[in-house]
């Protein structure tokens, strides 16, 4: 993990790098990546400013350009009609331009990684694109393949790759290309949000740089350089949009998306278009400059994709093939597991299965939320997965639809009220039972329901629920939205959106994916990927080797009686080590029963309250002085 004293470093010789083709003899090797990757952006700038009037066309004055951003779904005939649409302008040789997110979600993308979203990018003609937050759901590696297969340009202003040196995605920091009489300026922004919530993207390796900064320093040099205008592409909700509008002056135009939506704003005498979602809409956007001046008028057009467009047939024939591959994609290998998995409907609808603990484990380390709740009712095989390879036809006998996920916040209270809501129907076998993790609980099927959990047995992590505390809680959009039950869900404050989130059966196909490069299995050696092991089980671990188990709100430490022994700091390889073995184990795909969910009689209940009581008896809890701070250990 790169220091913070190294990102700083980074981060703080950015302006100078951007502005300078000079490098420095004295600086570091690790800075040299980065001078070069900043240096190539200059210089591609200061190419384009030397080009002469002589290589341009006759001056014309009025530019077409095409818009469109956020698109998912090629089958039934949708990107092919798309096509059809995008081509009736091509007498006005139109600029195409993308805004970011085609390669995932969908459920072909699910089986092809995005493949098949290639040739529809290269069909319409784009020019240039930015990256958007689902072209990372794969990983780099296959971010890398899609990228090589397209025919324009990806950029990415604003973010740099510790472990390259390069822009994140290897894009282009800004392009630029003279179109009819006028030389046109691009650049690629994005926002910290949804950087920090991609599974595959390790936060702590990459250099975030303010799109606001960017924005103003880089369209400074394209104009300095000779761009008679500069058009921003974003992947950024509105307000960011319209914050990077009122600061960067210089901007000329900005194409959003990340809101699949379509609008148009005008924001500090600049225009901000969101050109809709999914093939359904783009924009056409009409620069009409006056004679001689770099001044312009626009128009945008709001142009409706739907059945009275022809599928382009050309376009039609070359999708066809991938839905002819998925039948031999359902065989392909994504792990072997060394257990059989339990996903039959009377077990994983009535009690914990290793099956689901596995399955919500994934989600927890997926999302970093502090506990999961999945309706048994996702998980659809209704069968004993043997032990041995595990197939993508496995994956979607248990996840057969997309289920996007999303991260919500609840108070203590809300929780068990949502668990009271899952154990409800019980011992029917309902699709609203929970599977869980991060967080254990017990309940009577005896009593009434509503009445069911044993409220001071439910722990979040190793902690005892409170009822006023707030947790984040993972689980589906569709259980979010109030369904299955789960009404307290509806009102909940959303942490990280669906757009923000993986699809459950992406997570799953990603976490095969990090086992092999964790194991060493695939050609990509990097330190991005998602994550292996739950936040919960690393603060677990982290809290017992600082010295002994958590029994109480993070500033409170259990102690043996008569003890004034201060834990002594755990050595940084130690704890190294020991999260390695955390990882090690998590490759080894042996999920278990690990008494997630208990089935209460009156008798045990009244057994676990007690052996509870002296667990508490049995030591005291004193606050802790001088707490260790996590970053002493860095």
């Amino acid at each position: 993990m790169a220091s913070f004293a190294a990102q700083a470093a980074l981060r703080a010789k950015w302006t100078d790098l951007v502005e300078s083709t000079d490098v420095s003899t004295n600086v570091t090797s690790g800075m040299k990546s980065v001078v070069g990757w900043l240096k190539q952006a200059s210089l591609d700038v200061r190419e384009v400013g030397r080009r002469t009037l002589t290589n341009l066309s006759m001056p014309q004055e009025k530019i077409t350009i095409l818009h469109y951003n956020d698109v998912y779904n090629v089958d039934q005939g949708k990107a092919a009609r798309f096509l059809t649409a995008i081509k009736q302008f091509d007498s006005e040789t139109p600029l195409v331009l993308f805004s970011g997110d085609a390669l995932s979600p969908s459920m072909l993308s699910t089986l092809t990684s995005g493949a098949q979203m290639v040739p529809v990018l290269n069909a319409v003609g784009t020019h240039c694109a930015v990256f958007g937050n689902h072209d990372f759901d794969f990983g780099l590696e296959v971010l890398s393949k899609r990228v090589l297969d397209t025919n324009f340009p990806w950029l990415m202003s604003n973010v740099i790759d510790n472990e390259t040196g390069r822009a994140l995605g290897d894009g282009k920091v800004t392009h630029a290309v003279d179109w009819k009489s006028k030389r046109i300026g691009l650049i690629g922004l994005v926002e910290k949000e949804w950087l920090e919530t991609l599974a595959t993207i390790n936060p702590d390796e990459v250099t975030y740089i303010d799109f606001v900064e960017a924005g103003q320093k880089l369209t400074s040099q394209l104009k300095q350089e000779g761009c008679d205008i500069v058009i921003a592409l974003t992947h950024m909700r509105m307000p960011n949009d319209m914050k990077l509008a009122e600061k960067c002056d210089e901007i000329d135009l900005i194409l959003g998306g990340h809101d699949h939506v379509y609008s148009v704003e005008i924001v500090n005498n600049k225009y901000i278009i969101k050109s809709g979602t999914d093939f359904d809409h783009f924009s056409k956007i009409t620069l009409k400059f006056e004679s001689g001046s770099h001044g312009f008028d626009i128009t945008v057009d709001k142009i409706k994709v739907d059945e009275m467009y022809d599928a382009d047939p050309d376009l039609s024939i070359e999708l066809e093939q991938y839905t002819e591959l998925i039948e031999g994609k359902m065989d392909e290998v994504l792990g072997e597991f060394n257990v059989e998995l339990d996903g039959r409907f009377e077990m994983i609808r009535t009690s914990e299965t290793n099956l689901g603990n596995w399955v919500c484990d994934v989600i927890l380390a997926a999302t970093k939320a502090d506990l999961v709740i999945l309706n048994s009712g996702t998980l659809r095989s209704d069968c004993i997965h043997p032990a041995g390879p595990f197939t993508m036809r496995d994956l979607m006998m248990i996840v057969p639809i997309t289920d996007p996920l999303t991260v919500i916040e609840l108070t203590g209270r809300e929780i068990i009220e949502a668990l009271e809501n899952g154990v409800s129907m019980y011992p029917k076998l309902e699709g609203r039972f929970p599977q869980v993790a991060g967080i254990s609980f017990a309940f009577y099927p005896g009593r009434t329901p509503g009445n069911r959990i044993e409220r001071d047995l439910v722990k979040i992590g190793d902690e005892y629920l409170k009822p006023d505390s707030k947790y984040q809680l993972a689980t589906k959009t569709y259980l979010r939205q109030g369904s299955d039950g789960y009404t307290v869900f509806k009102q909940a404050p959303i942490i990280v959106d669906e757009e923000n989130c993986l699809e459950l059966g992406l997570a799953i196909q990603n976490h095969f994916n990090a086992i092999k490069i964790r194991l060493g299995k695939t050609k990509q050696c990097s330190k991005h990927r998602q994550s292996l092991v739950t936040l919960s089980r690393r603060h677990s671990l982290v809290r017992m080797l600082d010295g002994g188990d958590l029994d109480g709100p993070t500033p409170l430490r259990k102690h043996l009686p008569n003890s004034d022994a201060v834990p002594e700091k755990v050595p940084r390889f130690s704890r190294r080590a020991s999260l390695d073995e955390l990882e090690n184990e998590s490759c080894l795909l042996t999920p278990r029963i690990e008494r997630r969910i208990i089935t209460l009689t009156e008798q045990l209940g009244k057994d676990l309250l007690a052996e509870k009581e002296r667990s508490f008896s049995d030591t005291s809890i004193i606050p802790e002085e001088n707490e260790i701070s996590p970053q002493d250990y860095s």
